[in-house]
């Protein structure tokens, strides 16, 4: 075995080392020869590591919001500073009587604040919950929040913006709960302000209980999506979470800027978000926090901090790469800098498109005389975060192969395998909810993910492995044919971009299978050749639905059968809203919320006569 780290410096990338076991009844186990590396599962000790190490270096930063709205310059945090404040609020933790296990609610987006909070809760041994700020915001009836209070029972509820989230506040029942906001004269509730808790008084308790701390307790809850109902709570320990960046480091770090420079949009409420939040405290980089979104008129301030900022890795959902393509090759600037340190690309979230990745590779092998590597992977709420990647060199598009530490089980299923994983970064359970904490893990302790794979080579693992498909989301037409729901919707969305940012794939029931598609500013603007059009102009833009129809007629050609070909498309009415908790915090579309929420667009598409503005390649 070895535990020699991957080393991308020289631009060479390793030779795969895979075991693999193959059972009599055809499932596969396997495990990376690389070892995982020794570490301290102690989160809040490696921090306050590299606050001894570098303690002028910055940690966080953020822009600063001005009167008016906007954003100013950056305002930057250094290790010594972040160390200070963390003490203080650990200590006013601790002195309010909370215990291991007791929670505090993270109501809040990103935000310099949001991340001492967090390594507060880890140094004080106190459990986190971070929610999505949607769960919070105004124009609901807060139902989801009031269910997540129900199941997580917070003792403190930090909600740092006072004016956005005073509404839920006043809607929720608050017992005894403390409040902490930035501003507690306008949250309409009792509070505790913000800045007296960061200077609260600290002594030796906190460093004396780091000492001690247990890294299997509870450490946060991470809820999951909840496409299919009310969200679970995953439990995450500290040696889940620490086991989680170790691999990932051993793995992908010399590239990643993980110990350098980082700019990241993610919600921490999402678990590849609150990696890259854990992973500078650990690592001693710098998280410069990207208050741009890849929507319409929220990645201009994406592009602005891109300006500024170079970084050696560059993550997104397959939309920002489309505005990101579009801005590199406009702005020559804009392209200077973001290749100037530029080493890794990684995109979650569905398939990058091969024309945005070549345009993506050409504009880098002007800038720099060589190509960039582009990766991805996989992972889950359950699994800390990403856990298989692809770290080898490689033009398919996959989630990879297992990194350090962790073990794959691949049970058959039909033509695919159903993945299985079991190590030390797999959650012990849901919180409360032993009948799905049992239902999760097999006989043997694997983590069931209901997700499926394929090899891209059957005879040669090594080329690794690609999605085929979540099992839950699976469903059958009324012929009685199976719809690989997952394999289809990527395809799709990767036939028709850049028109569309993600879709709605419908049928169930149905005889054939239609498209909602959620439309995308830039890329209708691309294929229209009219930069400012507005979008009620461009989907019903000749060339746009000239561009859709040969795109659909092209895929059905190559997917013909009824369980693959799009006989009907419609563009979204009104774009997916994350308000009604239909899309995702990464941007991607919550198929079984969005099908509730859009059953007469639904209809439209199946009508027997349909209107003129559906498109039947």
């Amino acid at each position: 075995m070895s535990t020699q780290a991957l080393d991308y410096r020289d631009n060479t990338l390793p030779s795969v080392r895979l075991d693999v076991l193959s059972r009599a009844d055809g499932t596969l186990l396997l495990k990376s020869q690389y070892e995982l590396v020794d570490f301290d599962p102690i989160i809040a000790r490696n921090f306050f590591a590299q606050v001894k190490k570098q303690p002028d270096k910055t940690i966080y930063a953020q822009r600063q919001r001005l009167a008016d709205g906007t954003r100013g310059d950056w305002r930057r945090l250094s290790f010594r500073e972040a160390g200070e404040r963390v003490e203080s609020m650990a200590q006013w933790l601790l002195d309010q009587g909370l215990q291991p296990r007791d929670v505090v609610l993270l109501v809040s987006g990103n935000s310099i604040h949001h991340a001492l909070m967090r390594l507060a809760c880890l140094s004080a041994g106190i459990c986190a919950c971070p929610i999505s700020m949607n769960y919070g915001l105004a124009g609901g009836n807060f139902a989801r929040l009031k269910y997540v209070l129900d199941l997580v029972q917070p003792k403190v509820i930090f909600a740092e913006d006072s004016a956005l989230y005073a509404q839920a506040l006043q809607a929720i029942n608050l017992n005894d709960r403390i409040v902490i906001s930035a501003d507690p004269a306008a949250t309409g509730v009792t509070a505790v302000a913000l800045q007296s808790i960061m200077e609260h008084p600290a002594t030796a308790a906190v460093q004396q209980g780091l000492q001690h701390a247990d890294a299997d307790e509870h450490a946060v809850y991470v809820l999951t999506s909840g496409s299919t109902g009310m969200p679970k709570a995953v439990i995450q320990t500290q040696r889940m979470l620490s086991t989680n960046l170790f691999q990932a480091f051993q793995t992908l770090g010399s590239m990643s800027g993980w110990d350098d420079v980082m700019l990241d949009w993610l919600p921490w409420s999402h678990v590849s978000g609150g990696f890259n939040l854990l992973a500078a405290a650990v690592f001693g980089g710098s998280l410069y926090i990207d208050e741009g979104k890849p929507a319409p008129g929220l990645f201009n301030e994406t592009l602005r901090n891109l300006g500024e900022i170079s970084i050696p890795y560059f993550c997104n959902v397959p939309a920002g790469f489309t505005w990101l393509v579009e801005a590199l090759e406009e702005d020559a600037e804009l392209r200077k800098t973001f290749y100037s340190k530029l080493r890794m690309v990684l995109y979650g979230g569905a398939g990058l498109p091969q024309p945005i990745l070549d345009r993506l590779q050409k504009m880098a092998s002007a800038e720099t005389g060589q190509r960039i590597f582009i990766t991805s992977g996989y992972g889950a709420t359950e699994t800390a975060s990403g856990c298989m990647a692809i770290y080898y060199d490689t033009d398919k598009v996959g989630i990879g192969l297992p990194m350090p530490g962790l073990e794959v089980k691949l049970v058959p299923n039909g033509d695919r395998y159903e993945i299985r994983l079991r190590g030390d970064n797999i959650m012990p359970g849901y919180l409360h909810n032993p009948k799905a904490t049992a239902a999760a893990f097999d006989e043997e302790g694997f983590y069931r993910t209901g997700d499926a794979a394929r090899f891209h080579a059957d005879d040669d693992a090594a080329q690794g492995l690609y999605f085929a498909g979540r099992l839950s989301e699976e469903f059958k037409l009324g012929t009685g044919t199976w719809v690989y729901a997952g394999q289809v919707r990527a395809r799709v969305v990767e036939a028709l971009a850049p028109a569309i940012s993600d879709l709605l794939l419908c049928g169930l029931g149905r005889n054939y299978l239609a498209v909602l598609g959620a439309p995308s500013l830039a890329g209708l603007r691309e294929i229209a050749g009219e930069a400012k059009a507005q979008l009620p102009e461009l989907l019903q833009h000749p060339k746009v639905l000239d561009y859709l129809q040969a795109k659909l007629q092209s895929y059905n050609q190559a997917f013909p059968g009824s369980s693959t070909a799009i006989r009907r498309f419609s563009f979204m009415r009104e774009a997916p809203s994350a308000a009604r908790h239909e899309l995702s915090d990464k941007g991607t579309v919550n198929q079984s919320i969005a099908a509730e929420n859009r059953s007469g667009e639904i209809e439209a598409l199946f009508a027997n006569t349909p209107s003129g503005e559906i498109l039947q390649p």
